[in-house]
Parts: C-alpha cells; structure tokens; sequence
C-alpha cells in the first residue's frame, strides 16, 4: 500500500516562469501537492530557452528543454489564453477549485489581468496567493522587473564576490533563483497551515531581492555593529585557508585551519582530488600518522598552527605527494576513518553515476518522459518517514493536462474543449498543434 505524501489532496494554481518560481512549485509537487502549471506558448520563456540542455538527438521545441523539465517535473499543465474573456472566465473557476495560487511575474500583471488578491478573494474567500516578485508588491521599486543575477546584485552578493581593488566577480550561477523559489515554496506551506488553523487565507508577498539579504552573512553585521562599508578586504581563500604569498587575513573563514587545501589524487585526472581540514593539532597529528609519519612532518615548523600557517605552501606540496599515490575515494575512507575532515571533490558524473550515499538516499530518480525518454532527475534532499516526497511525474508536455483539467475539475463539456482550440482559447490560432493536442480532441 503506498504511503499518502504530506500534500495530498493540496491544489496549487501555478502562474510561474522561468526559474524561481517554478522552482517553487517542482518542491510542492514532490511533497505530494497536485499543481496546474498555466502557460500560453509564446510567454513562457523557461520553455524557449532549452540551449544546450536540450539531449542530444532531439530537436528542441516547447517540450525537449532539459533545464525546464527538471524545473517543471511533478506538474500538470495546461494552456490557457488568460487575456481572452473565456480563458479568463475558465481561470477564474480553477481559482474558485484552487487552495494557492503562486506566481512570479511583476506586480502589476495579475492586477492587469484582473486576478489581484482582491479579486482572488472574491473567488475563494480563503486562498493562498503567494507572490514572488523582484521587489515585492509595496514600495517604490515594486514594479521594478528583475532576475536573479539583477536581485543577486541589488541585494550586496555581487559586491562581495570578488578580489580587491578589481570589478564585482558576480556569481556563476543564478542561485538567488532557486534561493527565491525555496522562499516560495515556504510561503505556500504557511499559508496551508494557517489557513488550515484559522480558516482564513492572506497574501504572502515574496520579494527575490530582500531574499537576497539574508544571504550576505556577516556583511550586514559589519556594518550595524562596527559601522564599517561592504568590503573586498582579502583575497578568496578558496581550498587553502589563504593564498600563498598573500597577506594572512581574518577573512569569512579565519586563519583557523591548515592543512585546509584540494590535493591532487590517482590517477591525475582533471576531477582527480580530496579536500583535506584540520582544525587542530590533533587533526593534524592524526593525519601525520596517516601518511606513516613522514620526517618533514616531525619538524617543529609544522608543530602548531601557526607554524603550518606559515609553511603552507611546502606542506601542501608535501601532502600531495602522498595524496597523488591514492584514489580519492579509498584516501576520503581512510582519513574518515582516522578522524581528519576529508571529502573527494565531485563532478556531476561523480555524483550522479559514482557516489554511494547519494545513491543510497535516492537522489537521482528516474522519469519517463514521453518526449525524452527514461531520464534522471534530482529528487528531494530530504526524507519524511511517514510521506515520502519523490518525484512522481515527468515534466509536462505543453498543454498536455488540458482535457484531464478542464474536463475532470471544471466539468467542461468535451465539445466545449475541442472549440477553445479553434478560436485560440487554448492554443493561438495558426500555429500548428502537437499531435496529442488531436488526439486529445477526438
């Protein structure tokens, strides 16, 4: 007997785009909640954008975009002409048949489409509108439009990242995207539970860009305690805890570790390495006796941390050399076991085809996709004992749910559907229709 997932019976009306906020929704599905993706082919831009994520051997159209199914998976979608008086009448009824509603463009644009907590309201009394905008829909700025690298920017990440005296480094991947969609997925989850509680429904108004706040660390304090600017004051220490040859400075992690580096291991491949850390002298002389107690390490320059602090450069090259001998996942075993910190350094093969905890926790989970075939997908980073959270539905093929939702929620009668395709209510009229879309009209 399956076990109920812990939003079972929750149905979320996704206007959602792009990254954020369908990265929202992907985790609401996951945890069980049925969520209607409403879309219309030419705004979607998340479906446009397949680049080279589409797989090879397919030709890239809505529905091969490797980014977007990933995003999208657990979904249903439908499309629906919501600027049309009957896309709109029809929208307005899966408001009415909706628990939340969720959406992530600028604030003006449900507003305009006559669909404003207001009016939601007027729909169901007790739904859950949760909005996820770059500036959120109060203040000055709330019609500002944004992204993530530009909330990413506004918010201070921007500035920290980087060497000093050069231009902001800027951040390699969008990550206040997904940072804003787990934002929203939290949003909706409070609204559920007070609303289950009380019997009342709100507007959880979500700006990416404060988001971003959170995220700037000790920056912030910086300045309200010690009234001190946004800084660049030293040098990234990436894997070692300083650059050699640079000053030693107290940056975000302090002079605190060392040996504390990404060392070479067997066979010497491009992904062929093992962070080691020792954050005292008994890790240190843990790892001494590791490495059979070589005669370099027994020098008293190596003694203490600042000793080793100050002879990194020689002591990394040292460690290497015995790191070089062995593969990082035997070496990461052997030094766990010793009690040093030792991890091996992961690509994306590593991790999805190599590592055993992850497999073991089952976070690379297959799907069926009708367009792209058996494919896998991350799946939730956390378990639930009593209602699992898995991904249970590829992502959804453009409109594919529009019979399944118009008819079986909405009661539209079939002839009904079939005419919503021929005046451009569910698909623009002129532009050729994918063939489950026929197939679904018959």
């Amino acid at each position: 007997m399956a076990l109920p997932r812990a939003l079972q019976g929750v149905r979320v009306l996704d206007f959602t785009w792009v990254r954020a906020g369908p990265w929202a929704t992907r985790w609401l599905g996951t945890l069980g909640a049925e969520v209607i993706k409403v879309e219309w082919p030419e705004n979607e831009r998340g479906r446009q954008s397949g680049g080279n994520t589409t797989p090879r051997g397919h030709e890239q159209d809505f529905n091969t975009g490797g980014n977007f199914n990933d995003t999208n998976c657990n979904k249903l979608s439908i499309t629906l002409n919501v600027r049309s008086p009957r896309g709109k009448d029809l929208i307005r009824r899966l408001v009415a048949a909706s628990d939340a509603v969720i959406e992530n463009f600028s604030s003006r644009v449900l507003r305009s489409w006559g669909l404003g907590y207001e009016e939601l309201c007027k729909l169901r009394p007790d739904i859950v509108y949760v909005s996820m905008s770059g500036f959120g829909h109060t203040g000055r700025h709330h019609h500002y439009k944004t992204f993530g690298p530009v909330a990413q920017a506004i918010s201070g990440l921007t500035f920290l990242s980087g060497l000093p005296g050069k231009p902001p480094a800027g951040w390699g991947w969008s990550y206040l995207d997904d940072t804003g969609g787990l934002y929203g997925a939290m949003g909706v989850l409070t609204g559920i539970y007070h609303r289950n509680v009380t019997g009342e429904g709100q507007h959880i108004d979500l700006s990416q860009m404060i988001a971003g706040i959170t995220l700037n660390g000790p920056a912030i304090l910086d300045h309200t305690v010690n009234h001190r600017p946004s800084r660049r004051a030293g040098f990234p220490p990436g894997n070692s805890t300083h650059w050699p040859g640079t000053p030693l400075l107290d940056n975000y992690r302090g002079p605190q570790a060392a040996p504390h580096n990404a060392y070479r291991t067997h066979p010497g491949g491009y992904n062929d390495w093992c962070v080691i850390a020792c954050f005292s002298n008994e890790e240190w002389q843990r790892l001494v006796q590791l490495m059979g107690a070589p005669a370099w390490a027994a020098s008293a320059e190596y003694a203490d941390l600042d000793g080793r602090l100050g002879h990194q450069k020689e002591m990394d090259r040292e460690i290497e050399a015995w790191t070089s001998t062995q593969d990082k996942y035997e070496l990461t075993k052997r030094c766990q076991d010793a009690g040093v910190p030792a991890m091996p350094v992961q690509s994306s093969e590593d991790r999805v085809e190599h590592d055993p905890q992850l497999r073991h926790r089952d976070m690379y989970r297959a799907l069926d996709h009708p367009e792209l075939g058996l494919k896998r997908l991350q799946n939730a980073p956390f378990k639930l004992s009593a209602t699992p959270a898995v991904n249970h539905r590829p992502g959804p093929l453009i409109g594919q749910h529009n019979r399944q939702v118009l008819e079986d929620i909405l009661g539209l009668p079939h002839e009904d559907l079939v005419s919503g395709y021929d005046d451009g209510t569910f698909w623009p009229v002129g532009r050729p229709r994918y063939p489950y879309m026929d197939e679904m009209m018959e």
